[in-house]
């Protein structure tokens, strides 16, 4: 399959995200002076903006792509749970999946001055999902999952993954030999054996492999340890500058250099990776053919500040500019 075929059977595609949802709160303003009180930047607020993030995010990546996403986590019951619900609703998102609970919405709030982060502060509970709940989510996977393409797990390490879930998932998925593919958490690699692909950052491959990566050398090794320990049929390491590499079961390692022209913002670049991936996958192309896909993906959003999607038209752009 030629890569814009890939492109364009992305249309239609069915993807199912399970994960943790979040809400991405940005503050946007100016720095003009250094506050008298320490010795810190004075942000003149300028405007707020509310956008989806974690599990959310890859959902609008889908979107984005031209593909059709339904997700499956849980907000809080409370007015940011709502904003998610409106930011799904507009977007086009099934949600569905989306269980409330006694639980504050994960927030995540960064200050942006002249294109840069200030700073950020989190408001979460992250402690694990009690049994009604997992039960409730592991139900609705159950019931629907044989009407998509391909599963995504936006793991963010906020309560919602865990073990259960996710042998929930194959145990509904490897009859059917449906592509799951995982974006990982450190401290969570065990759960994920048996998946069909993991897309760590290169400090997650490192905490996941045990190894820490050095050199190219170390790279293949940690790259053919989370191979061999979770049964995967391939792992995309993302190496930031660098690019990425990915490792596959047949003992095939493809380096990708990174296609990035301007860096200004990595939030949720990852997010953008594995739903290209995943889509490129499904619509028929070869892994490596979908990491080429994801690279670009990556490269554009990483030169926009906040969180970002891609769409099929600027990724053929992307191909085609030198």
């Amino acid at each position: 399959m030629e890569l814009s075929d890939a492109l364009g059977a992305f249309r239609g595609k069915r993807i199912l995200i399970v994960g943790d949802i979040i809400l991405d709160h940005f503050v946007w303003g100016q720095v003009n002076r250094i506050s008298p009180e320490a010795p810190v930047p004075v942000v003149e607020v300028q405007r707020e903006s509310y956008l989806l993030g974690g599990a959310g995010n890859v959902a609008n990546n889908i979107i984005s792509l031209g593909g059709s996403a339904a997700i499956v986590g849980v907000i809080g019951d409370d007015h940011h749970g709502q904003i998610i619900s409106e930011l799904l609703k507009d977007n086009g998102i099934e949600q569905a999946g989306v269980f409330y609970d006694t639980r504050p919405t994960t927030i995540k709030t960064r200050v942006i001055a002249h294109h840069q982060q200030v700073v950020r502060f989190d408001r979460e509970d992250a402690r694990h999902i009690d049994g009604n709940m997992l039960r409730g989510l592991g139900d609705f996977i159950g019931q629907g999952i044989g009407h998509y393409d391909g599963v995504i797990v936006s793991d963010y390490k906020k309560g919602v993954i865990s073990p259960r879930l996710i042998q929930t998932i194959l145990g509904h998925t490897q009859a059917g030999d449906k592509f799951v593919c995982v974006d990982p958490k450190v401290g969570h690699f065990h759960y994920y054996r048996g998946v069909s692909l993991i897309t760590p950052n290169l400090k997650e491959a490192q905490e996941g492999s045990g190894i820490a990566i050095k050199d190219v050398a170390s790279l293949q090794r940690a790259g053919m340890t989370l191979l061999k320990n979770l049964h995967t049929q391939g792992v995309l390491i993302t190496r930031g500058e660098e690019g990425m590499s990915l490792f596959l079961a047949d003992g095939a390692t493809h380096h990708l250099p990174t296609v990035a022209k301007k860096v200004f913002d990595v939030t949720g670049a990852g997010d953008t990776v594995i739903a290209t991936f995943t889509l490129a996958f499904v619509s028929g192309a070869s892994m490596v053919q979908a990491a080429i896909l994801s690279n670009h993906a990556a490269g554009i959003v990483v030169g926009m500040v906040g969180t970002a999607t891609t769409t099929v038209e600027e990724i053929k752009h992307s191909m085609t500019t030198p």
